[in-house]
């Protein structure tokens, strides 16, 4: 009996333990933290904190501010920082569709009918719930995969998962980005302020016509892109669809190609061997003409990556190492004093059922019932058991589905007491659907691979 034990929870804790900090690990923490802080005799602290005015002026001019009111920490947060993580997600999909898993009709086909489930019937669950009044705002927070959270549930074990799971989770979650990107876009704005989206519009056009002219320079990208966010903000859309556009238009080639590249290598190399540099134990002093190949080298190697990769790779780190902590901080503070008893069985229990059992039969029934008329094909490695699994993991909401519910209700009495709802039941659906699909894929998997 302890042996079994030690198998089923001390080993993958075990190796989660030993594993370097990651974003996942990081998210976590910062969850733990603002729940304590939330629910502590610092509670009044943690609140002043979220509210804390974030303000940078140039003269009389604010670039934080909404309606000439600086942004609080939480909206800065949620509507600035935010931003900058839905433009690497722009990146990531424009990456996919153009020679990931949604490079082709076939390959997107089942990755795509996938997602489409796993946003359909997690939908309708919620509404067998909460069908009316404001609870019903909440509809779209189950919809949504947290593919950080679901991965490192696949990193538990190890090499048993083929690369093929992995690849169709990653692809499963790009696509249900694209439509947590569209629900945003089309529910979650406020009233349309035309001439400042018409200028965003014209940004957004030079910034295209600036990709085209192989304008390669990052801050190009950054300064154009940070306009277009401002004047998003003063439209009424919402902002982080600003960071989506933008990474549209972040050419995806290289100014020098690669096999351009390894033959100016060839030739940089020759260059180096000079006879007059001298070297010695305490010092090494090169000629003029080695620092220029070296600097020469270094241009060209930056110039074959394409910015698209380039940004991407910069971004990441300050996104799962700053923005995505920050974020589950200042939003995942759920006071479990403020929730009364009866109120379990409305929008918690609602979000539960769509992440948990929504999200699982959506993405399973869909998928296999166009496997099974051999429209598509389900990926080399799985196996039906497989898919269910993987399912299930696409209930980890998490990240995106706390995004949805702060966007879902308004700062009313009753808004502020459905968000705090909303947020135990992510907290809840998501841990749920990670348990199971975890337990699920370490008793379908071979045990080695």
């Amino acid at each position: 009996m302890e042996t079994n034990i030690e198998n089923i929870i001390l080993k993958p804790l075990r190796r989660f333990a030993i594993q370097k900090p990651n974003s996942s690990v990081l998210l976590f923490l910062a969850t733990i933290l603002a729940m304590i802080l939330a629910n502590s005799p610092l509670q009044d602290r943690y609140h002043h904190i979220l509210q804390f005015p974030i303000s940078l002026t140039a003269g009389d001019f604010g670039f934080f501010t909404h309606n000439g009111e600086p942004l609080s920490m939480l909206a800065f947060v949620n509507d600035a920082l935010m931003a900058v993580f839905f433009f690497t997600i722009g990146l990531e999909i424009k990456q996919e569709v153009l020679v990931g898993e949604l490079c082709s009709f076939r390959k997107a086909m089942l990755p795509i009918v996938a997602a489409c489930g796993g946003m359909i019937v997690p939908v309708a669950f919620y509404f067998l719930i909460c069908h009316d009044g404001a609870a019903a705002n909440g509809a779209a927070i189950p919809m949504a995969t947290d593919i950080a959270f679901a991965l490192a549930v696949l990193g538990l074990l190890g090499k048993r998962v083929p690369l093929s799971m992995r690849i169709f989770l990653t692809a499963l979650a790009v696509v249900d980005d694209i439509g947590g990107i569209i629900i945003i876009a089309l529910f979650y704005s406020s009233h349309v302020d035309f001439e400042p989206l018409l200028f965003s519009m014209l940004i957004l056009a030079v910034l295209y016509a600036g990709g085209k002219m192989k304008i390669y320079n990052r801050l190009f990208y950054y300064i154009f892109g940070f306009g277009v966010w401002m004047l998003f903000m003063e439209s009424g859309i919402h902002p982080t669809i600003a960071g989506v556009l933008v990474a549209f238009t972040v050419p995806a080639r290289p100014k020098i190609e690669l096999e351009r590249f390894k033959g100016d290598m060839e030739s940089y190399l020759n260059l180096l061997d000079d006879p007059e540099s001298k070297m010695s134990s305490r010092a090494t002093v090169l000629t003029s003409r080695q620092i220029q190949v070296l600097n020469n080298i270094h241009i060209c190697s930056d110039y074959s990556i394409s910015p698209l990769q380039s940004i991407t790779e910069r971004l990441h780190p300050w996104v799962n190492n700053l923005i995505l902590p920050l974020f589950a901080f200042v939003n995942a503070g759920v006071t479990f004093g403020d929730i009364q008893p009866e109120s379990l069985v409305n929008v918690p229990l609602a979000v539960v059922l769509g992440l948990v059992l929504g999200k699982t039969l959506g993405i399973f029934t869909f998928s296999y019932a166009f496997i099974r008329t051999n429209i598509i094909q389900i990926p080399e490695g799985m196996k039906v058991s497989h898919l269910l699994a993987v399912s299930m993991l696409g209930g980890i909401g998490f990240t995106v589905a706390l995004f949805i519910a702060n966007l879902s209700f308004d700062n009313s009495a009753e808004g502020i007491d459905l968000l705090n709802q909303a947020k135990l039941g992510v907290f809840l659906g998501s841990f749920i659907a990670g348990t199971s699909g975890f337990f699920m894929l370490r008793k379908v998997l071979p045990r080695k691979m």
